[in-house]
């Protein structure tokens, strides 16, 4: 044998041996511990980053965590609506939502789209079980009031978004259950209203009101952006929560951004360890961001 012959020159299999010898002492951190991921955009439409999520969130479960997948469906929801010939409009980035079109988010939500994600679950050889809010009376909420001031005379009014919600309150008994028997659940953002009516929610919203009724040590929020990027151009891998604040008071964190950002400041100041946004785009993000010391995406901390 050739002395200068290393042994990843005669097995190629050992660079793969070597990084799960690298990702042990983090799944010894995470084992038994809750992380809720918020899945949507390309990461949902692209079926080949959408087959390796499925596997990704097997090998969670694998390894002792308990994953949450709560998914959105923007585009999904606007072609059935486009194809059914059904108006929509969005206010400061929310849908406006009749009872016509409220009809047709929870078809699309809890039917098409949530089916789909749990049979990739089950195809990669997981457990998964797909549910509502309005299952089990997982997602209680109220209507969604949206203040915002006339650019001409400045007065500020209410919005009436429609059935549009805002979650008061998350019974986890049922993820819990799920938890106990190895299942993932899967939640399309669905929610009750206080007269028993269907409300249309923010998946990021819910994610986030999930992450803090369970205890999450995590949420992930996968986007179509590498991150939060600074006033450079380059990524800012972790801030503080007053970083965060101090970018979006100076402008530098604009648009859909803002409530995203917003959403993981709340559920860390509510207690859970960390919020990040990833690059949904990126193979094996959740896996990068979990079991490795340099990870992917924006981690929001609070000190």
């Amino acid at each position: 044998m050739d002395d200068d012959a290393t042994t990843s020159d005669l097995d190629p299999s050992f660079a793969q041996a070597q990084i799960l010898s690298e990702a042990l002492p983090y799944m010894r951190r995470f084992a038994g511990k809750t992380v809720v991921i918020k899945y949507g955009g390309h990461a949902m439409g692209d079926a080949t980053l959408a087959e390796r999520f499925s596997r990704d969130i097997v090998l969670l479960r694998q390894v002792g965590l308990n994953p949450i997948v709560v998914h959105g469906g923007g585009p999904q929801i606007g072609a059935m609506l486009e194809k059914l010939q059904i108006r929509s409009e969005f206010i400061d980035g929310l849908r406006v939502t009749d009872k016509a079109t409220v009809d047709v988010v929870e078809m699309v939500l809890a039917g098409s789209i949530n089916k789909q994600i749990v049979a990739g679950i089950s195809a990669a050889g997981g457990y998964a079980v797909g549910i509502c809010g309005k299952d089990s009376n997982l997602i209680q909420a109220d209507r969604l009031k949206r203040a915002t001031r006339d650019p001409g005379s400045n007065i500020e009014k209410v919005l009436d978004l429609g059935l549009v919600g805002d979650p008061k309150q998350i019974n986890p008994y049922v993820l819990e259950a799920f938890n106990e028997g190895g299942i993932t659940p899967v939640i399309a953002p669905i929610g009750l209203g206080p007269d028993g009516e269907t409300l249309n929610i923010n998946a990021d919203t819910v994610a986030g009101a999930i992450a803090r009724a369970v205890g999450a040590v995590r949420l992930y929020m996968l986007t179509d952006v590498a991150g939060v990027l600074g006033a450079d151009g380059n990524l800012i891998s972790e801030m503080t929560m007053a970083d965060a604040q101090g970018l979006i008071d100076d402008g530098i964190i604009q648009g859909g951004m803002i409530p995203k950002i917003e959403t993981c400041m709340d559920v860390v100041n509510s207690g859970v360890d960390a919020a990040t946004i990833i690059d949904g785009r990126v193979p094996h993000a959740i896996l990068i961001e979990l079991f490795t010391k340099g990870g992917v995406g924006t981690q929001i901390v609070r000190s």
